[in-house]
């Protein structure tokens, strides 16, 4: 198996903050988890997030889970 376990999860931040206006760096201050967490969430390499994390960026970007978050199985990394 490799080292990296490959998934179909994609993550949209980059998108969201772009229509947003907002910087990583904004977004960490806001959110209060460092820009290299948020940027290995951003990058997709994350193995996951705490719901309290999710919620905050949620929050602060006002979306939904599945605006940030969507599963594709069609598009393997």
């Amino acid at each position: 198996m490799p080292e990296e376990e490959l998934h179909a999860i994609r993550i949209h931040l980059d998108h969201l903050l772009a229509e947003r206006g907002m910087t990583l760096t904004e977004l960490s201050a806001q959110v209060g988890i460092t820009v290299v967490n948020l940027s290995v969430l951003k990058n997709g390499r994350a193995k996951a997030i705490r719901f309290s994390t999710l919620s905050r960026i949620c929050e602060v970007l006002r979306c939904q889970p599945g605006d940030l978050i969507t599963h594709d199985p069609a598009e393997p990394p």
